[in-house]
C-alpha cells in the first residue's frame, strides 16, 4: 500500500435544491411546489398544532390554573367632555343623572368610571365609582369636585432595602518614624604625648 493510496473519510453530502435557474436545473416553472394549492403559496402550509382537521392536542388537554377573567370588573365608561355636554354649571352628577341624561345604558348597572377625554370649562361635581387621573385633574382646575365610591386600593410601595453593610476599612499601619540623619565622623584624636613632658624630653 502507498501513500498516494490513503483516501480520506467519506462525507455524503447532498447538493442544495438551487430554484429558479431555469428549466436546466430541472426545477423549472412551479420550482417544484407544484401547481397552486396551499403548499404552493408563500408561507403556506397548515399553521402548527395543526392535526388534519381532528381535534388538536392543546385542545384535548384540560386546562389548570387560575385565571382572573370571571372577576374581573367591567366599567361603564363616561367622558368629561360628554359632562360638558350633558350638565348645566355647577351641578351634582351622580350614577343617576348620567343615566337619566342617556351618557350609559339605563339598564346597565355595571359601575361607572370617568375618564378624561374631551374638554371642560364648567364646575361640576361628579360622584362616581372611579376617576381617571386626567379626568380627576380636569374636574378640579375647572372648579369642580369629585367623589369616588369605590377608589383602587393603595399602591403598596416596598420599603427601600438597606445596603449592605460596607467592610471596614483595614486599620493603616502607624508610619514609619523618619530615619535620623548619620552623625558625622568624630575627628581624631591627637595622639598622646609620650611620657616626659609637653616637649617629649624624658624627665631627669
Amino acid at each position: 500500500m502507498n501513500l498516494a493510496d490513503v483516501r480520506g473519510a467519506f462525507i455524503p453530502k447532498k447538493s442544495k435544491k438551487r430554484l429558479g435557474r431555469g428549466w436546466g436545473s430541472g426545477h423549472g416553472k412551479t420550482s417544484g411546489r407544484g401547481n397552486k394549492g396551499q403548499q404552493a403559496r408563500s408561507g403556506g402550509g397548515p399553521g402548527p398544532g395543526f392535526e388534519g382537521g381532528q381535534m388538536p392536542l392543546y385542545r384535548r388537554l384540560p386546562k389548570r390554573g387560575f385565571n382572573n377573567h370571571r372577576f374581573r370588573v367591567v366599567y361603564a365608561i363616561v367622558n368629561v367632555g360628554q359632562l360638558e355636554g350633558a350638565f348645566g354649571e355647577g351641578a351634582t352628577v351622580d350614577a343617576a343623572a348620567i343615566r337619566e341624561a342617556h351618557l350609559i345604558n339605563a339598564k346597565d348597572d355595571a359601575p361607572i368610571k370617568v375618564l378624561g377625554g374631551g374638554d371642560l370649562s364648567k364646575k361640576l361635581h361628579v360622584t362616581a365609582d372611579r376617576f381617571s387621573e386626567s379626568a380627576k385633574r380636569k374636574i378640579e382646575a375647572s372648579g369642580g369636585s369629585i367623589t369616588a365610591l369605590n377608589p383602587p386600593p393603595p399602591v403598596k410601595v416596598r420599603k427601600p432595602v438597606p445596603p449592605k453593610a460596607q467592610p471596614k476599612p483595614a486599620a493603616e499601619e502607624p508610619a514609619a518614624a523618619p530615619e535620623k540623619a548619620p552623625k558625622p565622623p568624630k575627628a581624631p584624636k591627637p595622639p598622646k604625648n609620650p611620657k616626659g613632658g609637653p616637649s617629649g624630653a624624658p624627665e631627669a
